[in-house]
């Protein structure tokens, strides 16, 4: 049992070794990506909670 956690944990760090990490500017361009994709999809989603609400207020009146 301790040789197949060995073998496992030794298999383990070897693919480790075979990762093609990105390169330092590829990493900063997709994080920039991520990001701004991520801040207009919350400006699209509050956009949709602020239209959603004036329906709801107008249906309902003041009092929702």
């Amino acid at each position: 049992m301790i040789q197949k956690v060995r073998q496992f944990f030794a298999d383990v760090a070897l693919e480790g070794k075979r990762i093609s990490w990105p390169a330092r500017q590829e990493l900063v361009e997709s994080s920039i990506v991520v990001i701004v994709f991520i801040i207009i999809l919350a400006v699209i989603i509050m956009a949709c909670d602020e239209v959603i609400r004036f329906v709801l207020r107008f249906i309902l009146g003041d009092a929702a």
